[in-house]
C-alpha cells in the first residue's frame, strides 16, 4: 500500500491560558478526523475536503495574508489543533473492538492569538502556498492537478487541519485558491462563508467589521440532539432506545429489500455474498481478502493511502443558465426539488456505465442505493452557519429497478419518489434517529477501522454506495459573515469589487470508501457547476467522463419530457448487508444496557479464569448458556405454526390437517421459492426477532421464570455477583438430612429455571442413587406443549403424552449431606437441597426446595430454583410458606420470590392418556417406541 504520513498527536497546550477554548470532539468529526485504532498496523488517513474558486483576479501574497489572518481571528475552528489519542481504557468483547473508558478523548483546542501570532501562523508554508504557472494551460491543468491531488492527500497533522494554496497564471488576471480542510472542521456551506469573508476583505465591499465567534461550534450531534443528550454524556437515557429510533432502524431494514449495485460488472468478484462479506468485516477481516495495490491506470504513484491503490478522478461540468432556469421551473411543476432531480439523474446515468459494455447486449435492471448529501442546519437552530464547523450529514435513497441504458423516461418517476422517501426521512425524524444510532456505534465501537477494512476488501472496494450527490444550493442565498455593528447579515455575493468568482468546485474524496460514482454541485451565478470524482480505477477517467456527459444530458432532456408518470415498483432483490446489519443493530439497540452488562460480565470471567488459569472452564460456561438461551426462541415459531395449523378452517385430509393450511403453505412455500425479497425479508425479521428476544431474556422482560438469562443479575436494584455458599442457604430442617429418604417422585409446582420451558406441564423428577451410593440419576418427565401455551395444538404434540429426559450426577464425599453435583452440557454444578419438610408420623419428606448454581470466575452464569412436592397438588398457603422459607435462606435475589418464578401446569393425576387422531398417527409411525427406547438407552448409560 501507498505510505501515509503518521498523524501528529502531541498538541502543545497552555492550561493557564484563559483565552483557550476547548471542546471534545463529536461522533462525526471522530470519523472525518479520523479517531486512529490502536490494534491495526495502518494509518488512517483523515477524509479531505477541497473547495476551489476561480477568481477574476488575483490578490498579492500580502492582501491574502491580510484577509486570511482576519479570517483566522473570526473563526475558532481554523486556529484549532487536536489534544489526545482517543485510545480507549480497554476493549471489553471478544473481537477487540467495543470501547470502554475514555481517557484520552480527542479534543478541539482553540487559542485566542496576538496580531503577530496570527501573522505567524498564516504565513507557515504549511498553511499558505503559493504557486505561480507560465501560461493559461499549465494555470488550467495545475490547479486541477492540485486539486485532485490534495483530494487525496490532505492535511494529516492534527496541529494544522487545513491549508490554503493560490494558483496564479502570468498570462492571464485569474487564480485559482484551493482551500483543503479536514473534514471534520468543514461542509461546504462553511468553505463558502469563509470564501465570501475572504472576498469582503480583499474587494473593500464592508466598511463593517467582521465579528469574532469565540466559541467553538457544537457538534452535529450536540446540535441535533441537544449537548446533554449525546450518548457520551446521556448513555442509554439519550434516546437510543426510544420507539423512533427502533422504527427507524426497521426502516433501513426495510430500505434493503433490495440488492443494490455496488460495483461495475468488470470489478464484481465471483463469489460474493453479501451477508457472509458483511460478518467477515464484523470479525475484523477485510472481505475477500485484502485488496493489494491494485495498479495504478497511470502509474504515477500518488494513489490515495490505505485506498488499495484508488486515486479520485476529476472532471467538471456545468449546466448553463438557460437549462437551470428550465429545470427549476420543470421542478416546481412536477413538485420535487433540485436534488431530487440530481438523484433521478444519477440513477439513469449509472445505468449508462455500470455494465461497461454497449446497449446492445443483455441489459439488466437494478437497483441503486444513492448517497443524498444534507445539511443539517436545516433540521435545528443551533448552528447558524456563522462559523467554520462541520453539519454535513446525509440520507440514503433506494431507487429503481432501472434498465441498464435507460432513457430519459423514468426520470420524474425516479424523482418523485426520491422527494417521497427524502419528505418520509424528515417527517419521521429521520435526521435525529441517524444522528442517535451513529453516535451510539461511534462511541461504543472503533468505527473507523470497520471503514478500513471495508476500504481495503476485494469484495467492497470501499464501496458502500451506487452513486453519491452532493447539492450545495445556491450560492448567492446563502448567508454571509457575522459583523461586529450585529447588523442582519447579508447573502453571500458571488462579486466584491474586482474580484468575481467564476467557478466554484468542490469535493471530498471517496477514494477509500464511499460511493462508486459521485459528484458535488453548487448552484452559482445562475449555472449549476458540476465536480464528478469518483475512485479510479473503479470508475476510470473515460469512464467518469461518460457518466457526466450522460447526467448533463439526461438533466437537459428531462426538461423536454417533463410528463406525469406513474411510480413503479421499488422493492425488489436481496436486502443489502447494510440494511441487515442496521436491523440486527435496531434489534440489539432495544435491550441494548442488557446486552452490554452481558458482555462486561462474560468479559470479566474470562479475565478472572486467565488470571486463575482456569481459562478451560470458560466455554463450557459460555456454550451451556448458549444453548438454552438459543432454544427458548426457536421453540416460539413451532408453537405458532402448530397453533396455526390446527386452527385453519375448512375440511380435513385424513383427519389430521386442515386442507386450507395446506394451501396456504403451498402459497406461502411457493412465494419464498421464487421470491429471493420475501427470503430475505424473512430471515431478517427472524434474526432480529432472535435477537430481540434473547435481548429480552437479558433484560428480564420474557418471563423471569424460565427466561432470566441476565448473568451476576440484579434483584431490587442491587446486583448480587457469583453462587452463595451451601450454609448460606442451607435451613436447620436440613439437619440430619437422609439422602437416601429423599429418592422418589417428586412434583413440581414451581420453578426458576432457564433449562426449563414455560410451555411444558406435569414436570416431575424421579431421584434415584447409583447402587454404590455416589451416583444419582433424575428421570426428567415433561409433557407438552401446555394447554395454555397452545390452546389449539398441545393435544396434538408428539410428546402430550410424556417424554423422560435424564440428568446425571455424583455425590461427593466432601460435600456436606444435602449436596449433590449436577453435570451437563460440558459444565457441573452444585444442587442444593436448602430445605425439606418431614410427614410428623412417617418422617418421609413431603416438599424439598432445590437450588442449582453455576460460578465461572466470580460471574453467575445459571441459578436454578425448584419448589418440589410428593403431592400432585399444593394449596395457596402451602406455596406461600415455601416462598418464606426461600426467602428465610436468602433465595429471592436468585429468582425465588412469587414474580421470579413460573407455575407448572398440571392435568388431574389420574386424567386418561390423550388419543386423537394425531396421536394414533404418532403411534403408527413408532415415535411412542422410539421415545421409550431412547429413555432406556439413556437410563442404561447413567448408571
Amino acid at each position: 500500500m501507498a505510505e501515509t504520513t503518521s498523524i501528529d498527536t502531541t498538541v502543545e497546550l497552555d492550561s493557564a491560558d484563559l483565552n483557550t477554548k476547548t471542546r471534545v470532539l463529536g461522533s462525526q468529526e471522530l470519523l472525518m478526523l479520523p479517531r486512529q485504532y490502536s490494534l491495526s498496523k495502518s494509518t488512517f488517513p483523515p477524509m479531505s475536503h477541497v473547495s476551489t474558486a476561480i477568481l477574476s483576479s488575483t490578490p498579492s501574497k500580502d492582501e491574502l495574508v491580510a484577509a486570511l489572518t482576519e479570517a483566522v481571528s473570526c473563526h475558532p475552528l481554523l486556529r484549532a489543533k487536536i489534544s489526545g489519542s482517543g485510545e480507549p481504557e480497554k476493549r471489553i468483547d471478544l473481537l477487540n473492538m467495543v470501547r470502554e473508558g475514555e481517557p484520552d478523548l480527542e479534543t478541539f483546542v482553540s487559542s485566542t492569538l496576538s496580531d503577530s501570532e496570527l501573522k505567524t501562523f498564516v504565513e507557515d508554508e504549511e498553511l499558505l502556498n503559493v504557486v505561480s504557472h507560465d501560461s493559461t494551460e499549465d494555470f488550467e491543468s495545475g490547479w486541477k492537478e492540485r486539486f485532485r491531488y490534495l483530494l487525496d492527500h490532505g492535511p494529516y497533522s492534527k496541529n494544522i487541519l487545513w491549508s490554503l494554496e493560490l494558483h496564479t497564471s502570468s498570462q492571464s488576471n485569474e487564480c485559482a485558491l484551493i482551500f483543503v480542510f479536514n473534514h471534520a472542521i468543514s461542509d461546504q456551506s462553511s468553505a463558502n462563508l469563509l470564501l465570501d469573508s475572504l472576498l469582503t476583505k480583499l474587494g473593500g465591499s464592508s466598511k463593517a467589521q467582521p465579528a469574532s465567534i469565540e466559541k467553538i461550534p457544537l457538534s452535529l450531534e450536540e446540535s441535533l440532539l441537544g449537548e446533554n443528550n449525546i450518548f457520551q454524556k446521556a448513555r442509554f437515557e439519550g434516546g437510543i432506545k426510544s420507539v423512533k429510533v427502533v422504527k427507524y432502524v426497521a426502516g433501513k431494514a426495510a430500505e434493503g429489500f433490495k440488492n443494490p449495485v455496488i460495483l461495475p460488472d468488470n470489478f464484481k468478484p465471483k463469489d460474493d455474498n453479501a451477508f457472509l462479506n458483511a460478518l467477515t468485516t464484523i470479525f475484523g477481516k477485510a472481505a475477500g481478502g485484502e485488496d493489494t495495490v491494485a495498479e495504478d491506470e497511470n502509474n504515477d504513484g500518488d494513489a490515495a493511502p490505505e485506498a488499495s491503490g484508488r486515486k479520485s478522478t476529476l472532471s467538471f461540468r456545468t449546466l448553463s443558465p438557460e437549462d437551470t432556469k428550465k429545470l427549476i421551473q420543470a421542478c416546481r411543476a412536477k413538485g420535487v426539488t433540485m436534488s431530487n432531480a440530481l438523484t433521478a439523474a444519477a440513477g439513469l446515468a449509472a445505468s449508462k456505465v455500470i455494465s461497461g459494455g454497449d446497449d446492445n447486449g443483455d441489459k439488466k435492471s437494478r437497483n441503486y442505493k444513492i448517497l443524498q448529501s444534507l445539511d443539517m442546519r436545516r433540521f435545528h437552530d443551533k448552528d447558524k452557519c456563522e462559523t467554520l464547523s462541520c453539519q454535513a450529514g446525509s440520507m440514503d435513497l433506494m431507487l429503481g429497478p432501472i434498465q441498464d441504458f435507460s432513457s430519459v423516461d423514468p426520470f420524474w418517476t425516479l424523482a418523485l419518489e426520491s422527494n417521497k422517501q427524502t419528505k418520509d426521512f424528515i417527517e419521521s425524524d429521520g435526521p435525529e434517529n441517524a444522528a442517535r444510532v451513529f453516535d451510539f456505534a461511534m462511541q461504543i465501537a472503533d468505527m473507523n477501522n470497520l471503514v478500513h477494512l471495508t476500504a481495503i476488501s476485494k469484495a467492497s472496494q470501499g464501496r458502500a454506495y451506487s452513486v453519491g450527490v452532493t447539492n450545495a444550493g445556491v450560492y448567492e442565498k446563502q448567508l454571509g459573515q457575522v459583523t461586529g455593528d450585529k447588523k442582519k447579515r447579508k447573502t453571500l455575493q458571488s462579486k466584491h469589487g474586482e474580484y468575481e468568482i467564476k467557478n466554484l468546485h468542490f469535493a471530498s474524496s471517496h477514494a477509500r470508501s464511499g460511493s462508486l460514482y459521485q459528484f458535488s454541485c453548487v448552484t452559482l451565478n445562475d449555472e449549476i457547476q458540476f465536480t464528478f470524482h469518483p475512485a479510479s480505477p473503479i470508475v476510470s477517467k473515460e469512464t467518469n467522463e461518460i457518466f457526466a456527459d450522460s447526467l448533463i444530458e439526461i438533466l437537459k432532456d428531462a426538461t423536454k419530457t417533463a410528463k406525469s408518470q406513474a411510480q413503479g415498483d421499488m422493492m425488489k432483490k436481496a436486502v443489502t448487508p447494510i440494511a441487515a446489519l442496521t436491523a440486527v443493530s435496531g434489534a440489539f439497540a432495544l435491550h441494548g444496557n442488557a446486552w452490554m452488562d452481558f458482555y462486561q460480565n462474560i468479559m470479566q470471567m474470562k479475565q478472572n479464569l486467565e488470571a486463575a488459569g482456569n481459562f478451560e472452564d470458560f466455554w463450557p460456561a459460555v456454550n451451556f448458556w448458549i444453548f438454552f438461551a438459543v432454544g427458548h426462541p426457536i421453540l416460539q415459531p413451532i408453537l405458532w405454526i402448530s397453533d396455526v395449523l390446527h386452527g385453519s378452517p375448512g375440511p380435513m385430509v385424513g383427519d389430521l390437517v386442515p386442507l386450507s393450511f395446506l394451501i396456504g403453505n403451498v402459497v406461502v412455500l411457493g412465494a419464498l421459492a421464487f421470491s429471493k425479497e420475501l427470503q430475505a425479508a424473512v430471515n431478517i425479521l427472524a434474526v432480529s426477532a432472535f435477537i430481540a428476544y434473547v435481548g429480552a431474556g437479558l433484560d428480564g422482560q420474557a418471563g423471569t421464570g424460565d427466561y432470566q438469562l441476565g448473568v451476576n443479575d440484579d434483584y431490587q436494584g442491587k446486583v448480587f455477583k457469583g453462587c452463595p455458599t451451601y450454609e448460606e442457604v442451607r435451613q436447620p430442617s436440613m439437619n440430619d438430612f437422609d439422602l437416601n429418604k429423599y429418592q422418589g417422585l417428586w412434583y413440581e409446582h414451581k420453578f426458576h429455571d432457564w433449562t426449563q420451558f414455560k410451555e411444558v406441564y406435569d414436570t416431575t423428577l424421579d431421584i434415584k442413587l447409583t447402587p454404590d451410593g455416589k451416583g444419582w440419576i433424575d428421570d426428567f418427565a415433561v409433557k407438552g406443549p401446555a394447554p395454555d401455551s397452545a390452546p389449539l395444538s398441545w393435544d396434538k404434540s408428539p410428546v402430550a403424552n410424556g417424554a423422560h429426559y435424564f440428568l446425571f450426577g455424583r455425590v461427593d464425599e466432601n460435600d456436606p449431606p444435602g449436596v449433590l453435583r449436577e453435570k451437563g452440557f460440558g459444565v457441573e454444578f452444585p444442587n442444593y437441597i436448602v430445605d425439606v419438610q418431614k410427614n410428623a408420623e412417617t418422617g418421609e419428606y413431603t416438599e424439598a426446595i432445590q437450588f442449582q448454581c453455576l460460578e465461572r470466575g466470580g460471574v453467575r452464569v445459571f441459578e436454578g430454583i425448584n419448589f418440589m412436592s410428593r403431592n400432585s397438588e399444593m394449596t395457596e398457603q402451602e406455596m406461600k410458606a415455601m416462598h418464606s422459607r426461600a426467602e428465610k435462606a436468602g433465595m429471592y435475589p436468585y429468582g425465588a420470590s412469587e414474580d421470579q418464578m413460573h407455575t407448572v401446569a398440571r392435568r388431574p393425576v389420574d386424567a386418561p392418556p390423550i388419543d386423537n387422531s394425531w396421536q394414533a398417527m404418532w403411534r403408527a409411525i413408532g415415535v411412542d417406541k422410539l421415545l421409550e427406547l431412547l429413555t432406556e438407552s439413556i437410563e442404561d448409560g447413567g448408571r
